[in-house]
């Protein structure tokens, strides 16, 4: 396996404070791909000895790492009484993969995937009741991980992007044109050419610092959480230089979602509704089939209120408990 053995920082480095409700370690597996991911493993510390538990995997957001709001979820909802783990992508935080900073929108599927391979394995866990919960760009991500693979019973895409539609049309589609997608194409290329001659890759850059005054709403959000104390951390691509400039690339003509339609399992669609992203959300959720499927839009919140809660409480972690119990039951 490549990148095998990990080292992770074994003290608490998150941007949440540690649960006394909880026990919390460290774990690795691998993917198809053979990269090794690292993961924090949260475990309910009343859980009887012999018991097999229902188990939930969660990633996200794009650019995020698992020290950051997906640990928050897997924390959280291990206090409610399931098994969970929290992991970085490949490429990214204390996962494997070389070049560092890349995504794919395969790879990071299968990131998914290989999270129920390992929990399907581990002796406290029923291999029958394991769920998903991908945020911000892992949103649409666990969406086509719902649709390639039922072992997954339930999924969660909270304020959800289609990483993909992004990519191909921009934000709120305004780059829709073969136009758009071929300068995007030819500036790729070129980028590629640079990066092959040089040994390096450029980074893109991550959330803009400092923060212009006339930076619209979102990009304002984005600085509020991975900019400041709320949700910095060092190992965040988000937080610092970003991805490769060229690490998104193949997003631009490979869709995520173009399945979702002949998903069978249960698939909850959270969003604030006052959000930036929330049309890829509802979108989404449009094309989602069957009685077991759910839109909760959370009145007032906005992208990042659904990373922590905004200080708000904007999570609706009852909601999610009960979504979860019914769907693993």
């Amino acid at each position: 396996m490549q990148n095998a053995e990990r080292t992770l920082t074994q003290e608490w480095d998150k941007t949440f404070p540690q649960s006394e409700l909880v026990d919390h370690s460290k774990v690795t597996f691998h993917n198809r791909y053979g990269i090794t991911l690292a993961a924090d493993l949260y475990k309910p510390k009343d859980a009887p000895a012999d018991a097999k538990l229902a188990a939930i995997a969660v990633c996200g957001p794009f650019g995020a790492v698992k020290e950051q709001c997906a640990g928050l979820y897997a924390q959280t909802m291990a206090e409610r009484g399931f098994i969970t783990i929290a992991f970085d992508p490949s490429f990214t935080g204390e996962s494997g993969g070389e070049p560092r900073y890349m995504a794919s929108p395969d790879i990071n599927t299968e990131d998914f995937l290989a999270a129920v391979d390992y929990l399907s394995c581990r002796d406290d866990v029923d291999p029958e009741r394991i769920g998903i919960i991908g945020i911000c760009g892992w949103g649409g991500m666990a969406i086509n991980a719902a649709a390639l693979d039922p072992r997954i019973r339930a999924t969660v895409a909270s304020t959800m992007y289609d990483m993909a539609r992004i990519n191909a049309k921009g934000y709120f589609d305004e780059a829709d044109s073969p136009e758009a997608r071929q300068a995007q194409r030819r500036t790729l290329a070129d980028q590629r050419t640079r990066d092959y001659a040089a040994g390096t890759y450029d980074r893109a850059g991550g959330v803009v610092d400092p923060l212009p005054a006339d930076a619209p709403f979102f990009v304002k959000d984005y600085y509020d959480y991975y900019k400041t104390p709320r949700g910095y951390h060092p190992r965040s691509l988000n937080s610092n230089d970003g991805w490769n400039v060229i690490g998104t690339q193949s997003f631009l003509n490979q869709p995520i979602l173009a399945y979702a339609d002949e998903i069978e399992t249960a698939v909850m669609v959270l969003h604030g509704d006052a959000a930036h992203s929330c049309y890829m959300g509802k979108d989404a959720f449009a094309q989602l089939k069957g009685d077991n499927k759910e839109l909760v839009l959370v009145p007032g919140a906005v992208h990042t209120d659904l990373y922590d809660g905004g200080g708000k409480n904007a999570i609706p972690w009852g909601g999610l408990q009960a979504f979860f119990e019914r769907y693993l039951a």
